[in-house]
């Protein structure tokens, strides 16, 4: 028999359970606009901007989160005053601006070796050493981007579906753009201390695409995103104590099964309904649309 209360005596699994559930309920919400507005690369390519802007803050003496926070929050500023730009995609800018950071503290560290054990943790993740301080920068980003998402919830639909029309309605989509950059800078800069640089985009891409297979409603997105994340964070350490595997790659993989689950199932039943396994991206895309704007 398992005693799941056996993990609650160690006071680093309690600290490292409660911020796996935070951090994976506030990259589930913040996921969803990233998924949605197809910039899933932007979680992968910003956790290594960040990481460069760490080592940079390091090295210099500055607290971790404030330079991270600045760098990340001036990467994302330029990726979106790039990507603007016609002759540049979305992709190349992200590629460009995250990969030069990254490059920068990797030269750092190479230069300046000493700092290498400082920084296993960003690249890789480290839940167990999680500290009181991190657990309130958690929960303070988590509260700010739920905050955010409440009172800005309409603007960030126009947002994430018709930028182009926003304007039109008194939107201001460049300030917009510019809040959601830091929603999405703090979200990475909070968790990637848990997750590490190599596993934050599986956290910000996973929860919200089940979500998107199990629902059509936006809402209903956001809200079973949001749990998913932190399910998945809370049952994930648990998977990862009492299988002595790394408490990030046990989140991430459990979170890659269940979205095996969910696509075995939503296959299934759209076979059970039109005798096909699934619809042409034709037949999908006008009441997708409409869907999850309802």
């Amino acid at each position: 028999m398992i005693d799941f209360s056996e993990p609650f005596q160690f006071e680093f699994f309690r600290h490292a359970l409660l911020a796996a559930t935070m951090v994976g309920a506030l990259t589930g919400l913040v996921g969803v606009f990233v998924v949605l507005r197809r910039m899933s690369y932007i979680g992968h390519g910003m956790s290594h901007s960040v990481f460069g802007g760490a080592v940079v803050g390091y090295v210099a003496g500055f607290n971790f989160y404030l330079a991270a926070g600045v760098w990340g929050f001036l990467s994302a500023i330029l990726i979106n005053q790039a990507t603007r730009r016609r002759q540049i995609g979305a992709d190349a800018a992200i590629g460009i601006v995250t990969t030069a950071s990254f490059a920068l503290g990797v030269a750092l560290i190479s230069r300046a070796k000493s700092v290498t054990r400082n920084f296993d943790a960003a690249l890789f993740g480290n839940l167990l050493g999680v500290s009181t301080q991190d657990l309130w920068v958690i929960a303070a980003v988590l509260v700010a981007t739920l905050l955010v998402v409440f009172f800005l919830y309409k603007q960030l639909l126009f947002l994430t579906f018709d930028v182009e029309v926003a304007p039109i309605y008194g939107i201001r989509a460049g300030w917009l753009d510019s809040v959601f950059a830091l929603v999405l800078a703090a979200t990475i800069i909070s968790s990637i201390r848990i997750m590490g640089v190599t596993l934050i985009a599986a956290s910000l891409v996973i929860p919200p695409v089940i979500a998107r297979l199990l629902t059509d409603r936006f809402a209903a997105m956001l809200v079973l995103s949001t749990v998913l994340g932190a399910s998945i964070g809370f049952t994930g350490m648990f998977v990862s104590y009492y299988f002595d595997i790394a408490s990030g790659a046990s989140i991430v993989l459990l979170a890659a099964a269940l979205f095996a689950v969910a696509l075995v199932y939503v296959t299934f039943r759209q076979w059970l309904r039109t005798g096909r396994p699934a619809l042409s991206a034709a037949e999908l895309s006008a009441a997708e649309r409409q869907a999850l704007l309802d």
